[in-house]
């Protein structure tokens, strides 16, 4: 057998497994130029460059499956081993109250988490109750506190309402009043003669600011008439003679 020069040829190249490469149509001297070396129980390992195309026929597309074959043998490294590591950060949620005052200039809060660190939580002027104010850690439910002053015209809304007492005289012949405003100082309007008890006068601009930078809201001033006391007898008699 050794005798045929091609098929020795063949033997010193691929040793005992020359007739699997003769079947393969490999020519005496074809493997030259590639890089090599004998394996275990002599086997030949051999090297080669891998092309793009190769990659794509070995691994589909661009090679996809490529970082997930060595992601599984070297314990999840790559994309898909990074992605798992990556926990999410937990939120704490806790309410913070702030003044009806607070609400209308804007204001923050220090809240300390869980472990001793603090975060400050900034309160934009104008914000609505319930609303979630976010920061890294932490959601912050707004709680407005009832204010002794102002009453705000629904959690939604961006008027309030102030009671501003009339004294009788104006409240029938009709002059000029003051009422508190959220700003601090007071405000000068006109009621007109023969005002109602618990009638709203509407004074623009004067309410709480717009969080979104739109037009603030109106303040109305509700007229709570004042008797006055002691009344003296005429008044009671004028009183008295007033239709139902």
């Amino acid at each position: 057998m050794l005798a045929d020069a091609k098929k020795r040829k063949l033997y010193d190249e691929f040793g005992p497994e020359w007739a699997a490469y003769q079947a393969a149509g490999v020519q005496p001297g074809q493997a030259r130029g590639q890089r090599g070396a004998r394996g275990p129980a002599g086997s030949r390992v051999e090297y080669r460059t891998v092309t793009p195309e190769d990659m794509e026929d070995l691994f589909g597309q661009g090679g996809a499956g490529f970082g997930d074959i060595f992601g599984s043998i070297f314990g999840g490294a790559g994309r898909a081993g990074g992605a798992r590591g990556q926990q999410p950060q937990l939120e704490v949620e806790a309410p913070i109250t702030v003044s009806l005052g607070e609400v209308f200039r804007g204001t923050s809060r220090t809240v300390e988490l869980p472990g001793g660190r603090r975060v400050e939580v900034k309160v934009p002027a104008g914000v609505k109750e319930g609303t979630v104010l976010r920061v890294p850690g932490l959601r912050a439910t707004v709680q407005v506190a009832p204010d002794p002053v102002f009453t705000r015209e629904g959690t939604e809304s961006k008027d309030v309402r102030v009671a501003v007492p009339v004294p009788l005289r104006v409240a029938l012949g009709g002059g000029e009043v003051a009422a508190p405003t959220l700003k601090g100082g007071q405000v000068k309007f006109n009621i007109p003669a023969e005002t109602q008890n618990g009638t709203k006068i509407r004074l623009r601009g004067l309410g709480m600011p717009d969080p979104k930078g739109g037009l603030a809201g109106d303040m109305y001033a509700e007229v709570h008439v004042q008797l006055p006391v002691p009344m003296d007898e005429r008044t009671r008699k004028s009183a008295a003679e007033q239709p139902s």
